[in-house]
């Protein structure tokens, strides 16, 4: 009898889920594991942290299995596991057949082979000598015009005599 009750509770109860997911990062080369529950924004955002400089960046995750369309998980969705057959990959910029653009994706700083995080490099400055020139440029024609309004005004009362002499 207690035989059967042990074979009945391993039949009815229902496989728990694997603890951990993992996925195939396609710009490190390698596989990342993740725990159940992780959301895939945090998981790409956490991949591209991992990125060398020039790697391309992960836009998101999906899974994919041979002969099935790929299902691609949101920022706010969790990743699940569907089962055999199915893995976790993640798509980059590559994938879509585009470059990468930094002007579109930010620069996440890495980490050297030692660990610390390498040195900042000078970045383009965002104020140069042509900004401050049409900044230059712009208060002179603000004050010329502000000259010509205000002798303008002083000698409009003359116009109007001058004007009104005529008739």
């Amino acid at each position: 009898m207690a035989e059967q009750e042990e074979e009945d509770s391993k039949v009815s109860s229902p496989q728990p889920p694997h603890p951990v997911l993992e996925v195939i990062c396609k710009s490190l080369a390698k596989t990342s594991r993740f725990a159940a529950g992780t959301k895939a924004g945090f998981a790409v955002s956490l991949l591209n942290r991992k990125l060398d400089i020039g790697a391309p960046f992960v836009l998101h995750i999906e899974a994919v299995k041979d002969g099935e369309e790929p299902i691609s998980f949101g920022p706010d969705a969790v990743l699940v596991d569907y089962g055999n057959g199915w893995k976790l990959q993640t798509v980059t910029v590559l994938d879509y057949g585009g470059v990468r653009q930094t002007e579109h994706f930010p620069q996440i700083p890495t980490q050297n082979s030692d660990g610390s995080r390498p040195a900042k490099t000078a970045s383009k400055p965002g104020i140069g000598f042509v900004y401050i020139a049409k900044i230059v440029v712009a208060f002179i024609l603000l004050f010329v015009l502000g000259a010509i309004f205000t002798l303008a005004l002083e000698n409009l009362p003359r116009l109007i005599l001058f004007i009104n002499s005529f008739m």
